[in-house]
Parts: structure tokens; C-alpha cells; sequence
């Protein structure tokens, strides 16, 4: 299953280069994207290291034993320690859905915390908490 939020565009961004935004005003709790997902196992983290993938997949499943392949605006939402949007696993059915955590104005860029948690501030493997 996939589906998307009717106003989402892509566009360039001031946090890195391209991001995704709206297009008009999106609610708290609006799904925002069903994303199909390509499961592929841990093993082949080596061989996407080697590719543009490297900062595109997610580690997937319950114990993070597989590596997912977000299609659709998944991987090219940008990430913030303040995003207005989450995300929720769907390991059986192979999804990824990306629901709005706070209201989005027109024109804002859509926000994840690549943690996994809105409010989660480990640092990341590319920045420091609160950038």
C-alpha cells in the first residue's frame, strides 16, 4: 500500500539539499505518507555503504536486523531535533507511515528525527543534538 498527502512537493532546502514541503496546511495527527518498504538483510549494509544509498536506507524490523529501503518522499525527509513530523513502523506489512506530529504551515519543509522519536536527542552519526 502506498499513499501520499495531496499537497507535498519537493523543492531545494536550507538544511540540505532537497527536502520535501507543504503545499498547504496540514493538521496534527494528518497521515501524511504510506511508504512501501524494501527489506533487504543486514549483510547488504556493506554494499550500500558503497553507494548513494548509504544515507538513504533505515535499519528495519523489531531488532534492527534488516535494512529498509524507504520508497516514495521517505528517505528524503530531512531531519530535525524539532519535526513536525513521526514516523511508525509497519514490519509485517513492509510500510513506513510518516503522520503530522505538530501542524505544518504552507510552505514549511516536512521534518523527521531520524531517532525514531519526536523527542529523542542522540546524537546522530552526521550531527549533534538541538542543529
Amino acid at each position: 500500500m502506498a499513499q501520499r498527502h495531496p499537497s507535498l512537493f519537493i523543492a531545494d532546502s536550507d538544511l540540505h539539499g532537497k527536502g520535501v514541503f507543504a503545499a498547504e496546511f496540514i493538521e496534527i495527527g494528518t497521515l501524511i505518507e504510506i511508504c512501501p518498504v524494501i527489506v533487504l538483510p543486514k549483510k547488504d549494509m556493506k554494499l550500500i555503504h558503497k553507494t548513494k544509498l548509504h544515507d538513504y536506507y533505515f535499519l528495519w524490523g523489531e531488532d534492527e536486523q534488516q535494512v529498509g529501503i524507504i520508497m516514495g518522499y521517505g528517505s528524503l525527509y530531512n531531519h530535525s531535533y524539532d519535526p513536525n513530523v513521526e514516523y511508525i513502523p509497519d514490519y509485517e506489512g513492509h510500510t513506513l507511515s510518516f503522520y503530522c506530529y505538530k501542524n505544518i504551515e504552507i510552505g514549511e519543509e516536512i521534518l523527521v528525527n531520524y531517532n525514531g522519536t519526536p523527542t529523542d536527542l542522540s546524537p546522530l552519526w552526521f550531527t549533534k543534538p538541538n542543529t
